[in-house]
């Protein structure tokens, strides 16, 4: 039956990539090419979705001419649904002036009650992480697939983006600069939420026959929930989980990151590229499809290499650039505090301060939604509560450190020049921050978008591909047939221009962060009895260092 449903779907998706590439390419030679593409969202509402309010994309110029093209057709049967989902998931309460998206309330409450039900296991566990990245604990033999530092990083590079460089600016303009601080302690709040995740990944991961290993919420989720006897609804969420996980890995962890790239290489080539936008996707899927097919093993080697240097590369020309305004750094630092307390010129005062920088920080760093588990369920070791406290360092590089850097480069040039933004706004504004000190940082800053884009590319194929295996099976076929669909729409993705869709694939990730939490609830006491556990015999000796420094 799996594979009867697999041919199917296989068949139905290759059909659609085929008829929209071949309907698109026919329907170019009648208008003309927009280097944003013209399905990318706006930021004149930041609750509006998860890509306009992530990625800080400003508004595309309207086309020229009417669309229409088979994108267009598509676009205008999807849209009433994609409205309808994105209403429902991203549904939003009025409180005191401001509006909370109820899924971020949802993420924000469980992460408080792992950071206190844990005694605080975001401060307790974070001298250990380190030394489990290291390798201090490593033992060889363990079953997995990758180390502590090839989990993290490929875990890293799928919520490093964009989003630090855009996003981050849209928090800053909409929410003043006290959301910086409430964006650094949700960032903290979700080290908590990550552990519990991650730890159960790797507890509750399969271990095939070939040395391979499957894990990530549809496992922990049906297998967790059947020990309470709900073996039916265990089932359920995690299937649902796992079509969730699949389809947003095609749209906003593919098609939209290889759309950006595109714009991204299409702006420093001065426009160069219009209308090259089919040859940008194949040579993007060809590069992706040289990484991915070797399964987790390689995207860990590429990510081990990539994450480290982004991060530096970002960070230090950041800190140059935090540097050079050295006499605004006290007034910057001064106005999160006193925001973050007044909110002052924020809807709804300093709850609307606090909203906008929990929203920012939970959408970032992705604690609650389970993806990345799904990676650092690879890792090598026998004990699960080593790779939850691996994943504390994850929402902190991403949030408290890359999130807060980026404020803080924001936050000296307005107090430097108040307006030296302009008009700017979303990853503009952040360009013309670094390029007040720095006139040629525009370039730099793009590749590293290029490069923020291919890294979260990649490790959401193997979120796809875990979601994939876990409907139709292990088998090798399906995998490489799975890696192939995944290409192609890297590829549609500089092409077409398919808004309603990934609309609809944004909501779904963000959906399935529901039965996520429910299931962290339910097996919140596990997770509690194997830390207390690891933890009595780390200090009794029993678990050993197999590295001293």
């Amino acid at each position: 039956m799996k594979h009867i449903l697999m041919n199917i779907l296989m068949g139905l998706l290759c059909v659609f990539v085929v008829a929209v590439s071949a309907a698109h390419a026919q329907n170019e030679q009648s208008k003309p090419s927009s280097p944003t593409q013209d399905w990318i969202k706006g930021i004149e509402d930041p609750n509006v979705g998860y890509r306009s309010w992530i990625q800080g994309i400003s508004p595309p110029e309207p086309p020229l001419v009417e669309d229409t093209g088979i994108d267009a057709t598509i676009n205008a049967l999807t849209a009433p649904v994609a409205g309808l989902v994105g209403r429902i998931v991203f549904f939003k309460i009025p409180v005191f002036g401001a509006e909370l998206p109820l899924v971020v309330l949802w993420l924000v409450i469980g992460a408080i009650f792992f950071t206190v039900y844990l005694g605080f296991i975001n401060l307790r566990g974070f001298k250990h992480a380190i030394e489990l990245v290291r390798g201090d604990y490593a033992n060889p033999n363990d079953a997995g697939e990758v180390s502590h530092f090839q989990a993290l990083a490929t875990a890293v590079s799928g919520t490093v983006g964009i989003g630090n460089i855009g996003g981050v600016a849209v928090a800053v303009t909409v929410g003043g600069a006290g959301a910086t601080f409430w964006l650094i302690m949700a960032g903290f709040l979700g080290m908590s939420t990550k552990f519990v995740e991650c730890t159960l990944g790797v507890k509750y991961r399969n271990e095939n026959p070939d040395a391979s290993v499957s894990g990530g919420p549809m496992y922990y989720l049906r297998r967790g929930f059947a020990e309470r006897n709900m073996e039916g609804f265990g089932k359920f969420i995690g299937i649902f989980y796992a079509i969730g996980i699949f389809i947003g890995a095609l749209g906003i962890g593919n098609m939209f990151q290889s759309n950006q790239a595109y714009v991204q290489l299409n702006n420093v080539a001065g426009g160069g590229l219009d209308g090259l936008g089919w040859l940008v996707g194949l040579i993007m899927a060809a590069v992706v499809f040289a990484v991915i097919i070797g399964g987790i093993k390689s995207i860990a080697r590429v990510t081990e290499k990539i994450v480290p240097f982004m991060a530096v590369f970002y960070c230090l020309f950041a800190l140059i650039v935090i540097i050079m305004n050295l006499p605004s750094i006290p007034a910057a630092i001064g106005n999160i505090f006193s925001g973050a307390l007044t909110g002052e010129g924020v809807a709804g005062g300093a709850l609307g301060a606090l909203i906008i920088g929990f929203q920012r920080a939970v959408f970032s760093n992705e604690a609650g939604i389970g993806s990345a588990s799904i990676a650092h369920s690879a890792v090598r070791t026998n004990e699960p509560i080593t790779e939850g406290m691996v994943s504390l360092l994850e929402p902190f590089i991403d949030t408290i450190v890359i999130c807060t850097i980026t404020a803080l480069v924001i936050g000296t040039s307005q107090v430097a020049d108040p307006g030296f933004a302009g008009e700017a706004k979303g990853i503009a504004m952040t360009s013309a921050a670094f390029e007040r000190q720095l006139s040629w940082f525009p370039i730099p800053l793009a590749f590293a978008a290029v490069l923020f884009a291919f890294s979260t590319m990649i490790s959401w194929s193997y979120y796809g591909l875990k979601g994939w295996t876990y409907m139709f099976g292990e088998s090798l076929q399906g995998q490489t047939a799975y890696k192939l669909l995944f290409c192609a729409f890297v590829a549609l993705g500089c092409i077409v221009q398919l808004g309603p869709i990934l609309d609809i694939s944004d909501a779904l990730v963000f959906l399935i962060c529901v039965p996520n939490i429910l299931g962290l609830y339910f097996l919140a006491p596990i997770v509690k009895q194997e830390l207390n556990s690891y933890l009595a015999r780390v200090q009794s000796g029993e678990i050993k260092k197999y590295k001293n420094v």
